[in-house]
């Protein structure tokens, strides 16, 4: 059973730096291939859509940050709380990076029509980012009461 539980410590110890990683690529992906499309209908200001496309990959740094922060020697008694800790902030990058993506995605759209309304469009793009700042803030706060 020990080592099931280490097994489970190193999982959640790598979980938020994979799992945001993961979902950085897919939104980025989403919001990337809205941008292209974008890139054929404008005559101009493409560096504003490759800008937002590349918006949801600030859950990698997050998740490389929690992995930092969750990083110690794994004992029985810190591994159930590494593991949660890890995999539940990690999931939280995940579904934050792809729900920015597809808000980028979505900002990118009506901005190439109606340019007049691209910082507005933003908004929600930086809504769901403030969700993926709760996660990153409250596992920094909780992976200090983790035993060392």
């Amino acid at each position: 059973m020990e080592p099931l539980i280490l097994a489970l410590g190193w999982v959640g110890l790598y979980a938020p730096l994979a799992l945001g990683a993961v979902g950085s690529m897919m939104g980025c992906a989403r919001a990337g291939s809205a941008a292209c499309g974008a890139l054929l209908e404008v005559e101009g200001g493409y560096g504003r859509y490759i800008g937002i496309a590349a918006m949801p990959s600030s859950q990698t740094i997050y998740g490389i940050v929690v992995t930092m922060a969750l990083r110690r020697e794994l004992t029985i008694e810190n591994s159930p709380g590494i593991f949660g800790l890890g995999i539940l902030a990690g999931f939280a990058m995940l579904f934050g990076a792809i729900a920015q993506g597809d808000t980028c995605a979505a900002s990118i759209n009506v901005s190439k029509s109606k340019l007049e309304i691209f910082g507005i469009s933003l908004a929600p793009a930086a809504l769901v980012e403030g969700f993926s700042v709760f996660a990153f803030v409250f596992a920094l706060v909780l992976a200090a009461g983790i035993p060392k």
